[in-house]
């Protein structure tokens, strides 16, 4: 991000950083509270918000997951199969969702309704309405 842009970002109100996010292509819904420093990655297209969902600082959501970059390393040997293996997941979020600081949402994870998501939570797979996930959730 340029500098600029981090300045701009900085300067913001709520309801212009929300504008901004949703001009970078992430779904918002209404009554949503979004921390500044939280990351929506490279592709912010593929994330979409409810209503009422509250993002603390430092979150994390994340839609590609460049651990790839290995395998395609590892493999070059084997052909073209590795060669341009990617990962790229939809994060989908409901509503009335609060995520707390520095949470980490992974690629293609669903998150239901009602649903609270603890600081430091690193969230690899879907998470039911009405759950409150802590720590490293993993089925």
């Amino acid at each position: 991000m340029k500098i600029i842009d981090l300045i701009r970002k900085k300067l913001m109100n709520m309801s212009k950083y929300i504008s901004y996010l949703r001009t970078k292509g992430v779904e918002i819904g209404n009554d949503c509270e979004i921390h500044k420093s939280a990351n929506f990655g490279s592709e912010p297209y593929l994330i979409s918000l409810g209503n009422h969902v509250r993002i603390n600082a430092g979150v994390q959501l994340i839609t590609h997951d460049g651990g790839m970059w290995v395998l395609r390393s590892k493999y070059s040997g084997f052909g073209d199969k590795y060669k341009n293996a990617d990962k790229f997941g939809k994060i989908e979020i409901g509503n009335n969702v609060h995520i707390g600081t520095n949470a980490t949402i992974m690629p293609g994870v669903t998150i239901g309704e009602n649903c609270i998501i603890a600081c430091n939570a690193v969230v690899t797979h879907d998470v039911p309405s009405g759950t409150v996930v802590g720590g490293y959730l993993q089925s």
